[in-house]
């Protein structure tokens, strides 16, 4: 006999409370639980039967052959492509291009069929951004305007394809559920039953979701265990360029990323970020600093520029974009405590140009020295790119990969590179004629800076 049962529910994080809280306990969000009915069902009978146990060695190993989708960078941060029978969220904020880079996937017919549900918009909008992107006349792409769940399951069963694109999960709901669509509840479940239907029957499922005002995906933490593969599209509104990210990949890397660019025609590849970022960089300007950093296993070479100013304020600025600030604040510390420069009476911006985010500790060095640069008004050398993490006690930390971001150096027409000396100390030392690039080795932040300032 069903029992109806009414609890309140944080839309933020899932915490299920009896009462109405003001604040979730769980996440500090303020506000946001929502009263829901729910309906429990007392089981009477146990099932009959036993399950099945076998050794694991018994287990048959069978690796499905992926799917490319033809768009390199997409396959790059899925691990090569589409695994069949996977659910991947795709995640990011509102226009930053999720429905037009999942329509750009019908371009390819080695998919096969493609059914795209649309929850937010009606078949004449998504034939407007079809035309747009110039993939209209294709019969491989069926659309469904529908939010009802089964429906949509019922119209897989029609068209039987071999892709199915759900956009968004929060707009679907399912009868059953007492709680409007984009609830915790209606997401948690319609999502759990998009990966049974996936598993099922090896139709690949895309969900497009929401993200938060914190940047994070939308809806309970556990959205994220129930699903493959999460990937986030991440970019500055006022920038073209696209950043995908996989924070979660079963089948792949969670290091790698990918790079678009938006255009009239939609999210065009960019094959190499490094020239694209340096593309509008300023000679012989100070504060400005070129650093090589690692994404998965991609080496970028970035622009770091930085700002010294006399401060109006009893407590000077300190402001990073595109760059931890903490990390900031300890290479200001850094600066001061080894090098003697006192920077208290002066506001500090710091820019990674082209809207890019970085969070590794080899872009340690390139920041300091355009901090120091900008502070003493002397450029450092245009022709050299920096690599290094910086130590408390001022000494040049070794970093990963320094032969890749030495040859995307060389490669770009750089003629020297100031790289820790400690990633010599184990191995054989690269030699100039190598990679056409002159190395120099540093073991304190002092000797940096004597050297190129």
């Amino acid at each position: 006999m069903a029992k109806r049962v009414i609890r309140f529910v944080c839309q933020n994080c899932g915490y299920i409370s009896p009462r109405w809280l003001g604040r979730c306990p769980s996440c500090g969000e303020w506000n946001s639980f929502v009263e829901e009915l729910m309906t429990e069902h007392r089981e009477t009978a146990r099932r009959k039967g036993s399950p099945e146990i076998i050794p694991l060695g018994n287990v048959e190993v069978t690796e499905g052959d992926r799917v490319p989708t033809g768009i390199s960078e997409f396959d790059r941060v899925l691990g090569g492509g589409i695994m069949p029978g996977s659910i991947i969220l795709v995640a990011g904020d509102p226009g930053i291009g999720k429905s037009t880079l999942m329509l750009q996937l019908s371009k390819q017919e080695q998919i096969g069929k493609i059914l795209y549900v649309t929850g937010e918009e009606s078949r004449l909008q998504v034939r407007s951004r079809a035309e747009r992107l110039q993939i209209v006349n294709l019969k491989n792409l069926f659309i469904l305007a529908e939010t009802d769940l089964d429906l949509i399951l019922s119209g897989v069963e029609k068209v039987s394809p071999s892709l199915l694109i759900v956009d968004s999960i929060q707009t679907v709901y399912q009868r059953e559920i007492p709680s409007s669509p984009g609830s915790v509840s209606q997401v948690r479940e319609c999502t759990a039953k998009l990966a049974q239907f996936a598993k099922a029957s090896g139709v690949t499922v895309f969900v497009i979701g929401h993200v938060t005002k914190d940047g994070v995906a939308a809806g309970p933490k556990v959205l994220e265990h129930i699903v493959d593969a999460v990937l986030q599209l991440e970019g500055e509104r006022h920038y073209s360029f696209r950043i995908l990210r996989a924070y979660k990949n079963r089948f792949g890397s969670t290091n790698e990323i990918g790079i678009f660019e938006m255009r009239e025609l939609g999210l065009i590849e960019v094959k190499n970020p490094s020239e694209v970022f340096l593309s509008e960089r300023s000679y012989g300007t100070s504060g400005s600093t070129v650093a090589a950093a690692i994404e998965g296993s991609r080496p970028i070479l970035l622009e770091v520029q930085a700002l010294v100013t006399p401060t109006g304020y009893t407590m000077p600025q300190r402001a990073a974009t595109g760059f931890d600030y903490r990390r900031l604040t300890m290479i200001l510390a850094v600066i001061e405590k080894r090098l003697g420069i006192k920077l208290g009476g002066f506001d500090v911006f710091l820019n990674v140009a082209g809207g890019v985010k970085v969070d590794e500790p080899a872009v340690d060095l390139a920041a300091a020295l355009s901090v120091i640069s900008s502070y003493k008004d002397i450029p450092v050398d245009s022709n050299t790119v920096v690599i290094g993490e910086i130590g408390l006690a001022g000494e040049i930390r070794s970093v990963s990969q320094i032969e890749r971001r030495i040859q995307e150096a060389a490669k770009l027409g750089f003629k020297c590179a100031v790289v820790p000396r400690a990633n010599f100390s184990r191995q054989r030392p690269m030699e100039k004629e190598a990679y056409n690039i002159d190395l120099k080795k540093v073991t304190k932040i002092s000797e940096a800076t004597q050297l190129l300032i």
